[in-house]
């Protein structure tokens, strides 16, 4: 049964058919600007209190990220053409511009403006969806209990607000195994691309974090000087390493593979599993190495304490490990080197005990390694194949 919609807001441009090739919008960046921005700010989180910092992370980013998620399949499959969708994805960019205001102190006062922000976010998204398909329908109902009990959650404190962030993010995972994986066709270039960019505005975010730190240092200490200087190059290498672990290894292998693959639910479950789940632990990697350097810029000959030091080393090893499953899920080599450097990430925590630059300097030599090794391998296939 098709839902009677308004005639300013039916249809009128035929989605692009899943076997087209399909490019990310400019509005679909400017919307990736604020979300990252959001993502972001889970900093804040993180270095107010570690131990609490990193629970609230977990569940806010699960929930944020969520949604993000649901957008990109929303103009995957009704992309930002028409004016009354473009008004509409502006409009939801102010809701998830007001999470972002709220993350910080959502639990500490704010969470109910984060939890309106996400009502806002999830009714948009479900009438978007609808020029598509109305099996959205069960989504819009299903997210939109999640985003009450985030306002219900906003009024609460303590264990309260905990368990009920907890069910909002339990009710809205459920989701997808309510509605099934049929009938949400993807377009392959599309969904590469969006996380793709993703991916690099969060890079960049994590350099303006660094930049700003050392200014921020440089002003307190009167002058810009050599080991400030020196530390924020580590930061600006670290993510350059991610960048090429992540865009000159797999995201073009990630797109042939997904356009191989002609099953439309057994490739949205490799998207699921490639693009939703994997992604977590890369995003949730930058967001903790950003926390980690931020701290460190200060520190350079100075022992990190334990909060950012542990941020930093699992930072790195969480997105190898993003990376790892990633490859995984796509069916594509795994690769050795990215497990082990994986394990040796981890193992820099103690040198920031030491000296934040020891950390840095052990974090980029691993990180080196791997591409390195990579590329080698890279290039003796390449020879193999054209012999």
């Amino acid at each position: 049964m098709n839902l009677p919609l308004p005639r300013w807001y039916r249809e009128k441009v035929e989605p692009v058919p899943d076997t087209e090739d399909q490019k990310v919008s400019t509005l679909e960046l400017f919307f990736d600007l604020v979300f990252v921005f959001t993502v972001t700010q889970l900093t804040h989180v993180v270095a107010h209190d570690f131990t609490s910092g990193v629970i609230q992370t977990l569940l806010m980013f699960a929930v944020i990220w969520y949604m993000y998620s649901a957008y990109a399949w929303m103009t995957n499959a009704v992309p930002p053409q028409r004016p009354a969708r473009r008004v509409l994805l502006l409009v939801a960019m102010a809701g998830w511009f007001v999470i972002a205001l709220a993350v910080p102190d959502a639990f500490h006062g704010t969470g109910v403006w984060l939890g309106a922000g996400m009502v806002v976010v999830v009714v948009l998204h479900g009438l978007m969806y609808l020029q598509s398909t109305n099996r959205i329908l069960v989504f819009l109902s299903v997210n939109l209990t999640g985003a009450i009990l985030i306002v219900i959650a906003g009024f609460q404190h303590g264990l309260p607000q905990y368990l009920l962030w907890t069910a909002a993010l339990v009710v809205m995972w459920l989701g997808p195994a309510l509605t099934g994986q049929e009938g949400f066709p993807l377009h392959p270039g599309h969904i590469t691309e969006r996380h793709g960019l993703v991916v690099i505005v969060a890079l960049g975010e994590s350099i303006i974090v660094v930049g700003s730190g050392a200014l921020k240092v440089g002003e307190k200490t009167g002058e810009l000087n050599g080991q400030i200087i020196s530390v924020a190059i580590l930061g600006l290498a670290l993510t350059a390493c991610l960048w090429w672990a992540y865009f000159t290894a797999d995201a073009v292998r990630a797109e042939h593979a997904l356009v191989s693959t002609g099953d439309q639910v057994r490739r949205t479950r490799m998207v699921l599993l490639g693009f939703f789940f994997s992604h977590i632990p890369i995003l949730l990697g930058i967001v903790g190495m950003a926390a980690g350097l931020g701290d460190a810029i200060g520190k350079a000959t100075k022992p990190l304490a334990g909060g950012p030091g542990i941020a930093l080393g699992a930072g790195v090893a969480l997105f190898l490990l993003g990376s790892v499953l990633f490859r995984i899920s796509l069916r594509l080599p795994a690769g050795t080197v990215r497990i082990v450097a994986v394990v040796l990430s981890l193992a820099t925590i103690p040198l920031g005990r030491v000296a934040a630059v020891w950390q840095l300097v052990a974090l980029f030599g691993i990180l080196l390694a791997v591409v390195i090794t990579e590329e080698a391998s890279r290039r003796r296939d390449q020879l193999v194949t054209s012999e």
